[in-house]
């Protein structure tokens, strides 16, 4: 590629980096503030942050902002009453703002409007924006009242200011109208939400001062109105018995919320939004357009599958589109989940251009921030320090093996979510029994009503990893598929040996279940494996008998629907349960219907090839019992 100045590649690369540190290129003009889109993707990293804020940080950041505002009416009484000139008494109005900006706090309509951009662009769920707001919101309320109560009870005002401060707080109470309080407020709405655009496009720290000084200033002298303001005025009133707290906040504190969040969002949020260019998303998240949530998942959350779409980091955006066989492993302790990714890495060896991706997740407290104060970078580093026998596995499987540290308030979530937006071939993942065992699924219950899994899923519940004899109960289902593909690739790697299992109920079906577990066997490559047919009908007992000279059982996900599950114990348990060696649950996607998801009694529909005419499976329909042996 050439390497002139006009080479696209370099305009490209050039651009980026002026975008990333906001200086310009060469020979251009030194800019004083970023353009639109840069401010865009400013808004959307602050957005990021506070979404992904934990409850309790939230709600004590809401708090202190809260409690901040107290100033901004503690001063505006104090000045108002020390002078009859009204521009004289707004004059230290902001100040409370300004400490709300500087001390980056949680205030409604100022930090809640930028997350307005990523559910906007469909990388936040409506439930999950409404959430960070009422937290927020709670919290202001909280501080407010806190503060309110201070000023009623400590002592704070002299009799004249006490006056003044009551005059000032009924004139919204009082003295103006339900539908002028709303009005006014979304002028103090639309002046707040742009006081944030202009933050952000501001380059100095003493514009943006200057820039919040003269906004917030415009409040007092429009004759505007803030709803924690309004709030902290009415339980004002109210603890010195002047205003009763429902009138108060139905007919003062509502319009005002209301019409703060109509100016923000709407005039502000969605009108700069439009401004920005087309290419706002992939600039703000690597292929954000492909990883966008679904309508459901936009309108319901978690309750539709994702509530959240997450940056991708640097590891993550070189796997979308990869066009690699690929097999992602989360691990929590890399020291002792060595068993999972060097199964991984042996499935993965014997694929060609094939790679194992390993997901540290780390489970981080609710309290903790994931997107501040370093506490990634400090995650990551440990992560790091520990991966060495991770690399080692990849050298001696002579497979490529990458790393992603994850920390998240919701770690199994994460597993499936990551699978969304990278989309391995296959992610195998550990048995546990606090996540997924009681389903007998790779899902929980929730996810497996509301979502259809990503990609291939192996689920091992390690008692020592020994891959030389494996047992596969098979009835043809496509989730018995699934282990027949990982034992071939185990059985070629290490030189496994593999047992095929199907049972039948009685002795004279002993031919119809040799010919299917030849027809099985034959399809799935695995023409040299031994065939075991049971007679005994017990599907349970037979795979008991069966894995006693058995090192791993690979068992397909139960097709049983929920509310079937629930009224009767699956045989999957029993069996992960009661036998000594590890077992490997596999599971493939599916195209379920939302009824045989909560009601389906057996397996899914199998092609022609999967059921042998005259085999057990076709003469019983695929009854329950079989279904259960490896869907």
């Amino acid at each position: 590629m050439s390497d002139s100045p006009s080479d696209p590649e370099d305009s490209v690369r050039e651009a980026v980096e002026r975008s990333r540190s906001g200086a310009p290129a060469v020979g251009e003009v030194l800019r004083d503030r970023f353009s639109a889109d840069e401010v865009f993707q400013r808004v959307v990293a602050a957005a990021d942050e506070e979404i992904t804020s934990g409850v309790r940080e939230l709600f004590f950041s809401a708090v202190a902002a809260g409690f901040a505002i107290t100033i901004t009416f503690l001063l505006y009484a104090s000045l108002s009453a020390a002078s009859d000139n009204p521009v004289i008494g707004v004059m230290l109005y902001p100040l409370g703002f300004i400490y709300i900006i500087i001390g980056g706090y949680q205030l409604y309509t100022e930090n809640t409007l930028p997350p307005v951009a990523l559910t906007i662009e469909r990388l936040a769920s409506l439930p999950t924006l409404l959430r960070h707001w009422l937290i927020v919101l709670t919290g202001n309320f909280t501080g407010g009242a806190i503060g309110a109560v201070a000023l009623a009870y400590g002592g704070v005002f002299d009799a004249k200011t006490s006056t003044k401060a009551i005059e000032l707080a009924e004139k919204g109470a009082f003295e103006t109208g339900w539908w002028s309080l709303f009005f006014k407020a979304v002028f103090a709405g639309l002046i707040v939400a742009g006081v944030v655009w202009v933050v952000f496009s501001a380059t100095d720290t003493v514009s943006r001062l200057l820039v919040v000084y003269i906004a917030f200033l415009a409040i007092p002298l429009g004759n505007l109105f803030h709803v924690v303001v309004s709030f902290t005025e009415v339980v004002y009133l109210v603890l010195l018995g002047r205003l009763a707290l429902l009138p108060g906040l139905t007919e003062f504190v509502l319009p005002v919320l209301l019409g703060n969040t109509l100016g923000g969002v709407v005039l502000v949020t969605v009108v700069n939004y439009f401004q920005t260019s087309e290419r706002r998303l992939e600039n703000a998240r690597f292929e954000g357009l492909s990883r966008r949530l679904t309508l459901p998942e936009w309108a319901f959350g978690r309750f539709a599958g994702r509530s959240y779409v997450p940056i991708l980091d640097s590891v993550e955006a070189t796997l979308v589109g990869e066009d690699r066989y690929r097999v992602m492993v989360p691990i929590t302790n890399p020291r002792t989940d060595t068993d999972l990714v060097e199964l991984a890495a042996r499935i993965a060896s014997q694929k060609q251009n094939a790679t194992v991706h390993v997901v540290h997740i780390i489970q981080a407290p609710e309290q903790l921030s994931l997107v501040s104060g370093g506490n990634v970078e400090r995650i990551e580093a440990e992560s790091n320090k520990r991966m060495q026998d991770i690399y080692a596995l990849g050298d001696e499987c002579e497979v490529d093996i990458t790393v992603t540290s994850l920390a998240s308030h919701h770690a199994f979530e994460e597993i499936f979510d990551m699978a969304r937006r990278t989309q391995p071939e296959l992610v195998a993942m550990e048995w546990g029994d606090d996540q997924l065992w009681h389903a007998a699924r790779a899902e929980r219950p929730l996810d497996e009503i509301t979502n259809q899994l990503p990609c291939d899923f192996a689920i091992f519940k390690d008692r020592g990893l020994d891959p030389s004899e494996i047992l596969i109960p098979t009835a043809g289902g496509p989730d018995s598929g699934l282990s027949a593909e990982i034992a071939a690739a185990l059985q070629s790697a290490v030189g496994a040996s593999v047992t095929l299992l199907h049972v039948v109920d009685d002795p004279s079906e002993t031919a119809a279940g040799e010919a299917f577990l030849d027809n099985w066997a034959a399809e799935h490559g695995l023409d040299a494996a031994e065939q075991i047919v049971d007679t005994s009908g017990d599907i349970e007992a037979a795979i008991k008998r069966a894995a006693d000279t058995a090192t791993l059982v690979a068992i397909g996900a139960t097709e049983r629907g929920l509310v079937s599950r629930l009224a009767s114990d699956s045989l999957h348990l029993d069996v992960v349960n009661e036998v000594e060696c590890s077992v490997l649950l596999a599971e493939r996607p599916s195209s379920r219907s939302l009824l045989k998801r909560l009601f389906g009694g057996g397996q899914r529909d199998k092609s022609q090839s999967e059921i042998t005419p005259g085999s057990h499976n076709a003469k019983t329909g695929g009854d329950d019992s079989v279904a259960e042996m490896d869907e």
